[in-house]
């Protein structure tokens, strides 16, 4: 560490798509104190149909290197040729700390700063990218790689405290590798929408009297929006006057156009596509409803939440770290269309339980405040610089 000068620290990423991993590490870059750290992000240049927040991290006027050989995909020559122009520019940059995020860049980022000499290199655990709908041998191979990646590591960052029982259990490292950072989300945006209800139902062309569910994903297996489809298709049977939103886009998209005109729902789905006025989307819902099958902690439950609105969400990860079932949201089995329609139907006729969890979940966004995360971040930088020294 260089004496009185500000500490050097690179933030790689595989991509910066709209997402949670890549907004909270736009957060943490800009939200770091700029007197004392000096800030740098590098990301590949894949964005697809997830759609990109390169301009938003320039807009924001950050520090940000573009790797194109740092790509999503295995990629034997690919990722050589990232590791050793990584090598490269840390050891130009002189970095202190390497903070990597996400799983490629998690891995190649952090062995290059251990061949580059940083002092301390640090992961945050967004969400394993190993999981259950993997064949066994993919798997395993993504375990193996982070159980050997952790030798080279001083700590490792989790969302939550469900991915440290979930990466105990699979055999990387111990208790002590870890420390539980939330994902911080910029709360004073949420809540406080800049354009009201009534306007925004008029440009989706939603009644101004109908109920609103909606949800914010990337239309992926992972996040699973045929059950999206099935629930609201249950819930439209059940009520009329009722339209369904989707904020995002992916791979699937097609497929959930074609199941919503097979269910005859199609004429109540808005589909937004990619959008960053969340705020204002959300507050046109009466519910928000999370179906994932997997995840990390996803940044969208305690947006929903301070927002305002109660939360249906599958019982994974860092979503059942986030609810406590029946206080501040409802939680449902994964792959279950049925209990998610189910849970719907209780909170739209038990008003008293729905402004409860209302209630209850204003209180729980404060966990989840950017300048929160980012104390925590500093603090653990200092702690780790520290004990080099």
């Amino acid at each position: 560490m260089r004496q009185g000068q500000k500490i050097r620290v690179l933030h790689p990423i595989t991509r910066l798509i709209i997402g949670g991993a890549q907004e909270n590490t736009m957060l943490t870059a800009s939200y770091l104190d700029h007197s004392q750290w000096s800030v740098d992000i590098l990301s590949g240049i894949q964005t697809a149909s997830e759609g990109s927040i390169i301009n938003e991290v320039r807009d924001r006027q950050l520090s940000l290197f573009l790797e194109p050989d740092l790509v999503r995909e295995i990629h034997p020559l690919k990722d050589l040729k990232a590791l050793f122009r990584l090598i490269r520019l840390i050891k130009k940059q002189k970095y202190d700390i390497v903070h990597t995020h996400s799983s490629k860049a998690g891995i190649i980022g952090r062995w290059a700063a251990w061949l580059a000499d940083v002092p301390v290199i640090v992961h945050t655990v967004h969400g394993w990218g190993h999981h259950d709908q993997q064949s066994p041998l993919i798997r395993q191979f993504y375990i193996l790689l982070e159980k050997i990646t952790l030798k080279i590591t001083d700590q490792l960052i989790a969302v939550s405290g469900k991915n440290i029982h979930k990466g105990l259990a699979d055999g990387i490292g111990k208790g002590t590798d870890y420390s539980v950072i939330r994902s911080g989300i910029e709360l004073d945006r949420f809540g406080h929408p800049t354009i009201d209800k009534e306007t925004m139902r008029k440009q989706l062309m939603i009644p101004s009297d109908a109920t609103v569910i909606g949800t914010v994903i990337r239309l992926s297996p992972q996040k699973a929006p045929l059950d999206f489809i099935e629930a609201a298709a249950l819930l439209a049977r059940q009520m009329d006057k009722m339209y369904f939103v989707i904020v995002g886009d992916g791979p699937l998209r097609d497929k959930v156009i074609h199941a919503a005109k097979e269910k005859n729902i199609y004429d109540r789905l808005i589909m937004t596509g990619l959008r960053r006025d969340i705020p204002e989307l959300m507050n046109i819902f009466d519910i928000f409803v999370l179906s994932s099958l997997w995840e990390g902690l996803p940044r969208v439950i305690p947006q929903a939440m301070a927002s305002g609105l109660p939360v249906v969400a599958t019982a994974i990860d860092g979503s059942a770290e986030i609810i406590n079932s029946g206080q501040n949201g409802m939680l449902v089995p994964p792959g279950d269309p049925k209990s998610i329609a189910e849970a719907v139907v209780q909170l739209l006729s038990n008003h008293q339980l729905a402004s409860t969890i209302k209630q209850e979940a204003l209180k729980t966004v404060d966990e989840y405040s950017v300048q929160k995360m980012v104390d925590h971040i500093e603090s653990l930088y200092e702690r780790l610089i520290y004990k080099k020294k």
